[in-house]
């Protein structure tokens, strides 16, 4: 009897692949792509590995289906009630702030560009362009071009805060140092460099995105030369 009381308490209730998804994203949140085993996962479902390998085969499918489900959270909730431009910027926005939360979201995009979740991208900026009356012939290109700047700029700015040496929160105070660093070099080869420096600690990381975002717009929606 003593040995039965010890043993694990093993969930009683049904598992589905939905909670297993769940499960996966809290453990990627919390530890990267290393923390996710079928070990730690059937703990942290207080289950056996074997019911978790019958919704899933492995950790890739695990890890495909827990960055489609991130990204069509993300495309579903941008859709609603938005004209074109405002759909687009809502799409990419919420995958700036979804990889911010989910750093390891952008690695796993950018290294596994087959995944679903892909082409809602695509879909997710594709039909908004062709209601703004962007060019058949320039669609493919406009929405590769808003993908791949949505992808490099938010896994960059995930990589950023990353940087931050141990205990510095103020992100202020971090560019700050940057902003002084780039002041220290040569002004004759670097003008510009020295006239954008103050603005470095106080800019902010969204709002520039967003501004990316618009010159692309603008640019697909420009006549073609």
């Amino acid at each position: 009897m003593a040995t039965r009381a010890q043993r694990a308490v093993r969930r009683t209730d049904a598992l589905s692949k939905r909670r297993i998804v769940d499960a996966a994203i809290e453990l990627l949140d919390a530890g990267g792509e290393s923390a996710l085993t079928f070990r730690a996962l059937a703990a942290h479902l207080a289950t056996g590995s074997g019911a978790i390998y019958h919704h899933v085969d492995n950790k890739d499918d695990l890890l495909a289906a827990a960055t489609n489900d991130v990204i069509a959270h993300v495309v579903t909730e941008a859709a609603a009630d938005a004209g074109p431009r405002e759909a687009i910027r809502a799409v990419a926005l919420g995958v700036f702030d979804a990889i911010d939360a989910h750093p390891w979201l952008g690695a796993h995009l950018s290294r596994t560009p087959s995944l679903v979740a892909m082409p809602q991208l695509f879909e997710g900026f594709g039909g908004p362009l062709q209601a703004l009356g962007v060019p058949e012939h320039a669609q493919f290109d406009s929405a590769s071009a808003l993908v791949s700047y949505t992808l490099g700029v938010a896994g960059q700015n995930a990589a950023n805060a990353q940087l931050f040496p141990p205990g510095v929160t103020d992100r202020a105070a971090f560019l700050g140092q940057a902003a002084a660093r780039w002041t220290r070099l040569d002004p004759a080869r670097y003008p510009f460099v020295h006239k954008v420096a103050p603005q470095l600690p106080e800019h902010d990381d969204r709002e520039q995105f967003l501004a990316g975002i618009d010159l692309i717009l603008a640019g697909a929606a420009a006549p073609a030369p």
